[in-house]
């Protein structure tokens, strides 16, 4: 295994984070989205992508070197995480379309390397890869997907693994079902972005039954 690459169950989420708003101060630097606060990275680009039908923000996607990385929070329980399951499921979603995963331990603890079919620019076979990882925090999990480069190279990844270990989750003291979406919107200074177009929703992907995935090499 290289070195600094463990499963889950040996990630220390608490001091390498993503964290809970409880162990971070977010008042200065932070872009507030709700359930989530984003650090504001030089030359990061923020997209919300808002569902079409209720209209509502399912998902940020943050654009940074030439990667993307696609953001996701949802309510979990409180004595068990959800990332062992949701693996699973994302496994079966990726084979029933024809495409691999590969289970291994990583920098963010246990991730996914998912490689479904797809016509390259010039009309050839070939597939594009998206790079999985979920981290159960206290009564939340986060999922993160990263494409681009950051999907491949642990070089490239460097810089927008940094930015999702800095993220801060809002769980928010409301009752909430375990996989309910925590709810995003638009930050409350404008100049940080508005809602992109729809994204197109892959209901073929999609193991918590809501939000795009995000699976294209850019």
């Amino acid at each position: 295994m290289p070195a600094g690459h463990v499963s889950s169950a040996d990630y220390d989420r608490a001091g390498l984070g993503p964290f809970d708003i409880s162990e971070k101060d977010t008042d200065t630097g932070y872009i507030d989205l709700g359930a989530l606060r984003i650090h504001a990275a030089e030359g990061l680009q923020l997209r919300l992508e808002v569902e079409e039908r209720s209209k509502r923000v399912i998902a940020v996607t943050l654009d940074l070197g030439g990667s993307t990385l696609q953001l996701q929070a949802f309510a979990a329980p409180k004595t068990e995480g959800l990332w062992d399951e949701i693996r699973e499921q994302i496994g079966a979603s990726v084979g029933s379309q024809g495409g691999t995963v590969m289970e291994r331990p990583g920098r963010l603890g246990t991730e996914l390397l998912a490689k479904l079919p797809a016509q390259t620019p010039d009309g050839q076979a070939g597939f594009r890869v998206a790079r999985f990882v979920g981290i159960n925090g206290p009564r939340w999990f986060l999922r993160g997907v990263f494409g681009g480069p950051a999907a491949l190279e642990q070089g490239a990844a460097a810089s927008i693994e940094k930015l999702f270990r800095s993220v801060v989750v809002v769980r928010g003291d409301h009752p909430l079902p375990p996989r309910e979406l925590l709810q995003l919107r638009l930050p409350k200074d404008a100049t940080a972005g508005t809602p992109s177009a729809p994204a197109p929703v892959r209901p073929d992907l999609n193991p918590l039954e809501r939000g795009p995935e995000i699976t294209e090499t850019r």
